[in-house]
């Protein structure tokens, strides 16, 4: 993919986001705060789900309405919150991230929500926790470090119920799946990809939202 071609697609795309933006539901005051806040004082905030990605999962999350579920890559959030929305009324919530400086402050998030007593905040290597979390996942959503996806993946695959789903994000990674020459971190994506598309365990399809967005249900 030549830089043109690249740049044109980015714009495209930003034009095209603030179009589903104005054509689903709003942000509630908390997912704005937690929104504003991300691009004031982290870094990275790109890694951000944002307002249509948001809604996506919100929704997936009601339509299983999940008795158990499990993030990997909590950030500052904004994902978690959305997913939240979807719990079942005694649904529980695991989120797990690596970053301890954000802990005081994306729990104050939580404790600001309604569902602050179903989600429960890890920090933590997800492949140390998630062995200590008992139970069979509803939902999974794998948004984390990218190399170890398909770890996580292989990790859950058996505590998912059958009619479950797993969500793994970032898989278009910026367009570069596309790419002639692929970079190291884009052979890690393709290669988790690949893997996903063969697996005969569940039925997927990557939703081109945003960075791209696999949806698998466990058959």
């Amino acid at each position: 993919m030549c830089l043109t071609t690249f740049v044109a697609m980015l714009e495209n795309e930003e034009v095209l986001n603030a179009y589903l933006e104005k054509t689903c539901d709003a942000e509630n005051e908390l997912l704005k705060r937690v929104h504003r806040e991300t691009y004031l004082k982290e870094t990275m905030p790109h890694m951000l789900s944002g307002h249509f990605q948001g809604r996506v999962l919100s929704m997936l999350a009601k339509l299983v309405q999940p008795k158990l579920m499990l993030e990997i890559g909590t950030f500052t959030g904004y994902a978690t919150l959305c997913l939240a929305e979807g719990l079942s009324s005694d649904g529980l919530l695991h989120t797990i991230d690596v970053n301890e400086e954000q802990q005081e402050r994306v729990q104050g998030y939580f404790d600001a929500s309604p569902y602050g007593e179903q989600i429960k905040y890890h920090i933590g290597p997800a492949a140390e926790i998630i062995p200590t979390i008992e139970g069979i996942f509803d939902l999974v959503f794998i948004d984390a470090d990218k190399k170890n996806n398909l770890q996580y993946f292989e990790m859950l695959i058996d505590r998912v119920r059958s009619g479950g789903i797993l969500l793994v994000d970032n898989v278009l990674w910026k367009g570069k799946v596309l790419s002639d020459n692929p970079d190291s971190q884009t052979k890690r994506v393709l290669e988790l990809n690949d893997t996903l598309a063969k697996d005969t365990r569940v039925e997927k399809l990557i939703l081109p939202i945003r960075d791209g967005l696999f949806v698998l249900r466990k058959k």
